[in-house]
């Protein structure tokens, strides 16, 4: 069922930025809305690097029919502000799991930890992936909103802290983790330590503050929230894909015609491919940088991770079954990612 957050209602023409109503229900655009999280820093944003690209791309192969127009630093809301303006206006938006999951569940099976050994693996299985087309799909029959591109924010999730190095799930025990939504805080318990649901936008504060003890976040978050400042220790457990999610209003993208709905596509495979290829160069000097100003880096061992693993992927599943999410979306996943066994 869907939060009430994201029922459609009538907004005003504020929300319309250089858009127009036509033929009834129809959306026509030539300015549209892009929306989005973190600064407009180039070096330090891999969101805002694929946004501004995508808006270059977009003009260039459209012939300037589309223009966007780019709303950083969650400009234009919260994530459920964001998604409530993407199904019922002609815009675009890039959420994370906190955005898209209100509508599809189902999402979380794409989180299961240690699902995907490396970044091809990853990317392949969004971009072949029978479970991914099928969430797609229910994507834009619940919502009228059109999953267009996994967006890569910064390699593998890893652990911060401020109390202890962290290199086994033993080390979380009575530790207050920032949560970005329920599946986190699942995960958390699952290690002895709790999760609290808390916005990007209040994380650096939570952590200053001492509102929660530690977070998870891939390297380039940590270095675009200056959370180095506020945190000692980084875990590299890679426990998760670290992933955003391009999304539109399908009115809007159903209202082009053939050719320029190819050239918008188009577009944004191109920004999509130059993203990954600039966000994977440049992982391991973003895990320098934050050894520089401080932080201790732990590489967990591989008995080490196969703890993380045997401990997390049953509480995820369990959870995954409290949640109600069907079997089936759990084993089209580990077919898409060639996962033959979880940990029991």
């Amino acid at each position: 069922m869907l939060s009430s957050r994201f029922m459609p209602k009538l907004l005003t023409g504020a929300c319309l930025v250089g858009s127009a109503l036509v033929a009834g229900s129809a959306f026509a655009a030539t300015t549209i809305n892009l929306s989005y999280n973190g600064a407009p820093d180039a070096e330090k944003n891999a969101v805002h690097v694929f946004a501004t690209n995508l808006k270059e791309l977009v003009a260039e192969k459209t012939d300037n029919e589309i223009e966007l127009r780019l709303f950083p630093n969650s400009m234009l809301g919260s994530e459920e502000d964001r998604m409530e303006q993407t199904m019922n206006t002609p815009m675009l938006n890039v959420a994370s799991f906190a955005g898209v999951s209100p509508l599809v569940a189902e999402l979380f099976v794409s989180a299961i930890p240690f699902l995907f050994e490396d970044f091809d693996t990853a990317r392949t299985f969004f971009d072949e992936g029978k479970y991914w087309q099928e969430l797609s799909n229910t994507l834009k029959e619940r919502a009228g909103v059109e999953m267009l591109a996994v967006v890569e924010e910064g390699g593998f999730l890893a652990f911060t802290n401020n109390e202890r190095p962290i290199s086994h799930p033993d080390d979380f025990e009575g530790l207050r983790f920032r949560a970005m939504d329920p599946s986190q805080v699942a995960l958390y318990e699952s290690f002895g330590a709790s999760g609290t649901p808390i916005p990007w936008t209040e994380t650096y504060m939570a952590l200053r503050t001492g509102v929660a003890n530690g977070q998870m976040n891939p390297p380039m978050y940590i270095v675009l929230g200056s959370l180095y400042e506020v945190q000692k220790y980084l875990t590299l457990a890679n426990i998760q894909y670290s992933n955003q999610f391009l999304v539109g209003n399908s009115e809007m993208i159903a209202s082009w015609d053939d050719e320029l709905r190819d050239a918008f596509m188009e577009a944004v495979a191109e920004a999509n491919q130059n993203a990954r290829e600039t966000n994977e160069s440049q992982v391991e000097s973003r895990i320098d940088y934050l050894e520089a100003q401080g932080m201790e880096v732990i590489r967990p061992s591989h008995d080490e991770l196969e703890a993380f693993r045997s401990i997390g992927q049953p509480a995820y599943l369990e959870w995954l079954a409290e949640r109600g999410i069907e079997q089936k979306w759990i084993d089209m996943a580990l077919d898409d990612a060639g996962v033959e066994e979880l940990a029991h």
